[in-house]
């Protein structure tokens, strides 16, 4: 099914089957919160809050898992209202679940603000986008191909934007 844009344009998106299980009772199924949102909010569950003390990291649970499609992942990664107004996000960002994991999906956050964060069951802690994946043929050889960039990294090519040549 297609999805429509505001405007009426029509953008045609791969729309790949996802199964999910609620684990728990409880347990809220990712939603997408608008009509052209590229994340699925994932939010915690769990049986008392947790107070994130500053600098302090922990595992969230979430009570689903997921069956996601060959030729898919699902990628988990910070919300940006907790990280701009809190200081909260995901320490392994983006984390990837792979097609074959069917365990429980828990999110490591942290807490990189100055305050106590309490996170509550029923919190929206993190989004989840459906993305697909190449797997790649490597291949061994004895020298790569030349680039201008060369082996150049980490600051090669300046802060300023302009392009080195």
């Amino acid at each position: 099914m297609p999805c429509r844009s505001p405007d009426k344009s029509v953008y045609v998106m791969q729309q790949p089957r996802v199964r999910v299980k609620k684990l728990q009772s409880g347990a809220q199924l990712p939603r997408y919160m608008t009509e052209l949102a590229a994340g699925l909010d994932i939010h915690a569950l769990l049986s008392q809050p947790i107070r994130l003390q500053p600098g302090e990291r922990c595992l969230v649970p979430t009570g689903i898992a997921m069956d996601i499609p060959p030729g898919f992942e699902v990628q988990v990664r910070p919300r940006s209202g907790l990280a701009i107004n809190h200081g909260v996000t995901l320490v392994n960002t983006p984390g990837t679940i792979d097609a074959d994991y069917r365990g429980e999906i828990r999110v490591i956050m942290i807490n990189h603000g100055r305050d106590v964060f309490t996170i509550s069951s029923g919190d929206r802690i993190a989004q989840l986008i459906v993305a697909p994946v190449c797997r790649a043929v490597l291949e061994e050889v004895a020298e790569l191909s030349a680039t201008v960039r060369g082996s150049g990294g980490f600051g090669h090519t300046g802060s300023g934007g302009e392009a080195h040549d």
